[in-house]
């Protein structure tokens, strides 16, 4: 019995790989197994940068709320404490984009939090 191949697949499977690997340097872009090998890392390297940006977020605002709070004669964790203390749920993103962006809401808020 003669041997059969699946043509029509095996081709659509390369062709997934070398359209995933488009843009890549060289080689990467046009052999199959280096392109395979360059797609698959690529996607392990995309899925941990997904994870790592939310980590970049959230310093980049605890850092913001922190030159915002120095200001006012505090720090972050001075305030973080102040804040859990008081049972205020305001999320860290909201706190940085305030402090950044209305300075006044934030000094109204940095002054009621202290005060009392």
């Amino acid at each position: 019995m003669p041997r059969s191949t699946n043509s029509v697949s095996s081709r659509k499977r390369r062709k997934k790989i070398l359209k995933s690997a488009k843009g890549f340097y060289g080689a990467r872009s046009k052999v199959y197994t280096v392109a395979k090998n360059a797609v698959e890392k690529s996607l392990k390297y995309s899925y941990s940068g997904r994870k790592r940006k939310k980590r970049y977020f959230r310093s980049l605002w605890i850092q913001r709320i922190n030159s915002g709070v120095r200001l006012y004669g505090l720090s972050y964790s001075k305030f973080m404490k102040i804040i859990s203390d008081k049972g205020i749920k305001i999320n860290r993103k909201f706190l940085s984009d305030i402090s950044i962006n209305d300075s006044n809401t934030f000094k109204k808020i940095v002054r009621d939090i202290t005060a009392s």
